[in-house]
């Protein structure tokens, strides 16, 4: 019970019963509670605690303590965020049914990617809360290529990011809609793409705690597995970030900036090593002033969908065969739209 299931390919059977938990078990991992979870979790924390004290005064190189201020820069700002998806995947889980997703969404998967994709809209949350709420869409049955579509939307185009990015560039709305028309016209390609192309072997699509008795016990049990899953790759995510942010030099930074076409791709890879939250990544944009505003944007249209955090939370979430093709594709085509965008309209 403790080992992972394989993935079944097969087609699947159908529902008795279409408000239980969806999909089968079988279709996803063997996710019984864990008792040893909470424990190691406690263990973790002892272990920061008394190394705080035992090792702090050691501690006195300025890169080390650099580093140790990113990395929990990057966690504090995150964790809000996570902790909202998380709680909003674990409410889909145990109070949504399955039945209102094939009423909410068309049933053409080729017109149900656009609409999630706006639905990203609507619903506040940054990159690190969009991967449990299309965790738990996937797994209460809706179309993998229409929840990608929301989990890239859904960090990038939210009123939070729109209102920040206008307080960040104040007198420039085009950068505004710019950021908007870019990220979802990405969001709605990759989903498109993964449609056509996507193999079922190549997305593991998590299954969930489920209690056929109180919701309130199910809502519970999925919010629990989730933060301890998703905390342990974003604390990762976090410590390649800081690692990378104190070893690359500013220096070279400047000297790129001169050059259009690499300016914006430094921003581009900038944005991914950086790994800032979407509600925050306008300011830092904004604050680099040697780069071009076309530069400017694809930092903010390839942030929110690929950095190292994320990364790290998809890994975990939907499997490494899913990484290594889901983020190759998205950022390719977040610095190609935002390069194009930025071309016409800033």
């Amino acid at each position: 019970m403790g080992t992972m299931s394989h993935l079944h390919t097969d087609p699947p059977r159908a529902w008795t019963d279409e408000d239980g938990p969806v999909p089968p078990d079988s279709w996803g991992r063997d996710l019984s509670p864990g008792r040893t979870l909470p424990w190691g979790f406690m263990l973790v924390i002892v272990l920061l605690v008394v190394g705080r004290f035992a090792l702090a005064p050691h501690l006195t190189s300025a890169a080390l303590r650099t580093w140790a201020t990113i990395f929990v820069a990057i966690c504090v700002q995150a964790l809000p965020f996570l902790v909202f998806g998380v709680a909003l995947s674990a409410a889909i889980t145990a109070f949504v049914p399955a039945s209102f997703w094939t009423r909410a969404l068309p049933g053409r998967p080729s017109v149900a990617v656009p609409v999630a994709g706006m639905a990203g809209a609507v619903l506040p949350g940054c990159e690190c809360a969009s991967v449990p709420v299309a965790s738990g869409l996937m797994a209460r049955g809706v179309t993998p290529a229409a929840a990608l579509a929301f989990l890239l939307a859904s960090p990038a185009i939210n009123p939070i990011v729109l209102v920040a990015t206008a307080v960040a560039f104040p007198g420039q709305p085009l950068m505004v809609a710019a950021r908007f028309g870019a990220s979802l016209t990405v969001a709605v390609l990759v989903g498109w793409l993964w449609l056509r192309f996507g193999r079922s072997e190549w997305l593991r699509i998590p299954s969930r705690p489920h209690d056929g008795g109180s919701k309130l016990v199910a809502f519970g049990e999925a919010m629990r597995h989730d933060l301890l899953h998703a905390g342990g790759f974003l604390i990762v995510g976090g410590l390649a970030a800081a690692t990378l942010n104190v070893l690359v030099p500013r220096e070279w930074l400047t000297a790129v900036a001169a050059i259009p076409w690499l300016a914006v791709l430094v921003m581009a890879l900038l944005a991914v090593l950086l790994s800032i939250c979407s509600e925050a990544d306008a300011f830092v944009a904004a604050s680099m002033t040697a780069f071009s505003p076309t530069a400017k944007l694809a930092f903010l249209v390839v942030g929110p969908m690929v950095d190292l955090k994320l990364i790290a939370l998809q890994a975990g979430t939907f499997g490494r065969a899913f990484a290594v093709r889901f983020v190759p594709l998205t950022f390719a085509l977040a610095v190609l739209v935002s390069a194009l965008c930025g071309w016409l309209l800033l």
